[in-house]
């Protein structure tokens, strides 16, 4: 099975996305609390500057030694990555790869050549999971698709091969 997803078609970059290293992105989702009433969506930037604020007031306050939490924390998010489910949004990664001012639509196209169009305003609405319980999804993916309203939770698009821009 191929772990990487081309993007092609109507692009200025065709570029590949590689699953197995969004574990490490900030932009992942936690799955386990996305579908419920608790998640909240957070403005990257903002989210960015609040913890670069926090570190600030830290270093002002008790100097630029580490809490004696620090090690429980990292610990904390380490077990979180091996036991959680988690996705992306599958918008950033269309947007560099610089669609055509004409390209209107993509296509996810699975092993078994079935193919999905939606808008291309759609790929904010689209999550790629890429992480079941702290495993890649290698049976079956490398990603399945979710959309945002969780309406196809169990049901998601699997063996998503590439992505075509028309």
């Amino acid at each position: 099975m191929e772990l990487i997803i081309p993007i092609t078609g109507n692009v200025k970059h065709a570029i590949t996305l590689d699953p197995t290293v969004w574990i490490f992105d900030d932009r992942r989702i936690d799955l386990d609390v996305f579908f419920t009433e608790e998640f909240v969506e957070k403005d990257e930037m903002e989210e960015y500057k609040e913890k670069m604020g926090k570190h600030w007031s830290r270093e002002i306050m008790e100097g630029a030694t580490y809490p004696p939490t620090i090690r429980s924390e990292k610990r904390y998010e380490k077990d979180k990555m091996l036991t959680s489910s988690f996705a992306v949004v599958l918008q950033p990664f269309l947007r560099n790869a610089v669609p055509s001012a004409n390209a209107t639509t993509f296509t996810l196209i699975t092993k078994d050549n079935e193919k999905y169009t939606y808008p291309l305003a759609e790929a904010a609405n689209i999550l790629f999971k890429f992480s079941h319980e702290g495993k890649p999804l290698r049976e079956d993916g490398p990603v399945h698709v979710l959309f945002k309203d969780g309406s196809n939770q169990d049901s998601p698009i699997r063996h998503v091969q590439a992505i075509q821009v028309d």
